[in-house]
């Protein structure tokens, strides 16, 4: 590619996948490591533990356009996700009690619960600004961003309101699950979208499957703390039992193995008996079967989707990472 080529693309602002994905991590990094005074030792911590990006990227592959190029405004809206993401996690590390995240020391154990919540509601701010420097497409940014954001709330309260709820339902963990983990890769994908400037049918397309990809992806990690160490998940495994968390898994060993319900009412139960539980009684598969179906719905709806080869093979790497069996 010409010096010219790369000139005119950035006159016009518009930019490669590649190109889009490096920035992105560099406006992150530079929000975090350049906080003000007061907060800044906190944001720096914070920057160590920064994952893979799958949400930007969610972003960036959604808003390629028939070049395979991406405008500006979504750099700053995959940036904003991320920094949204990122309050997320330091406000369930809190809830949880977690001692790590991604290898580091949690926000909350390092400096105390109460800063940490304070950071977290910072971040929160922090993305809604850079959200809101988007210079188009105003309609998605004043509505859907606060709606977005509403939902995933509501997703993590509603969870926490039946923690330790025995008798939750798969279809209630789903709806919970809905909000707390798929809203956001919803709004990815939907902001994506309309800076690719698709039509409002082909938006409705591009919004279901990022829904079915937050489905597959908090499934697959629901799996995952059943199955993986904590050298590969990055996180404490064996958890979710432990911090009466139900998820899907479980709730499929309740329903096969009789007197397994009301023995972990009674605190009858270890979370190592638990585990082998879910394990016997084909919770694990079963949750991937779950999960699978997702896929599958996800896969019909990208083959309508008039895509170039490249943004193709993009989302469906997208949607594979998503569904990660360990």
């Amino acid at each position: 590619m010409t010096k010219e080529v790369i000139a005119e693309k950035r006159q016009n602002n518009r930019l490669s996948y590649t190109e889009a994905f490096e920035l992105v991590k560099e406006k992150v990094n530079k929000i975090l490591r350049s906080s003000p005074l007061l907060i800044r030792e906190y944001m720096q911590h914070l920057a160590l533990t920064t994952g893979k990006f799958i949400r930007a990227a969610s972003v960036l592959i959604c808003a390629l356009d028939s070049e395979d190029l991406i405008h500006g405004d979504a750099v700053q809206l995959a940036a904003a996700v991320e920094l949204l993401h990122l309050a997320t996690l330091v406000h369930d590390d809190v809830i949880d009690n977690a001692e790590t995240r991604r290898g580091q020391l949690s926000l909350q154990k390092k400096y105390g619960k109460r800063t940490a919540v304070i950071c977290g509601d910072y971040l929160l701010c922090v993305a809604l600004k850079t959200a809101a420097s988007v210079e188009g497409k105003e309609d998605y940014i004043k509505l859907s961003v606060p709606d977005y954001v509403s939902r995933v709330c509501l997703g993590e309260l509603n969870q926490q309101v039946h923690n330790g709820d025995y008798n939750l339902s798969a279809y209630q963990y789903l709806k919970i699950i809905a909000g707390k983990t798929a809203a956001l890769f919803e709004a990815c994908y939907h902001g994506g979208a309309i800076l690719a400037g698709k039509d409002e049918a082909e938006v409705r397309k591009y919004v279901k499957i990022g829904r079915y990809v937050g489905m597959i992806f908090q499934l697959t990690d629901d799996c995952m703390d059943y199955q993986s160490t904590q050298q590969e998940a990055k996180k404490p495994v064996r958890a979710d039992f432990e911090q009466n968390v139900i998820t899907l898994p479980l709730i499929h060993a309740f329903s096969e193995m009789e007197g397994l319900r009301e023995r972990a009412k009674s605190g009858g139960v270890t979370p190592e008996e638990i585990s082998e539980a879910v394990r016997k009684s084909g919770g694990l598969s079963y949750t991937h079967l779950v999960a699978k179906r997702y896929y599958n719905k996800a896969m019909r709806l990208i083959n309508e989707l008039e895509l170039t080869p490249f943004k193709r093979e993009m989302m469906l790497n997208l949607l594979n990472k998503s569904y990660r069996v360990i």
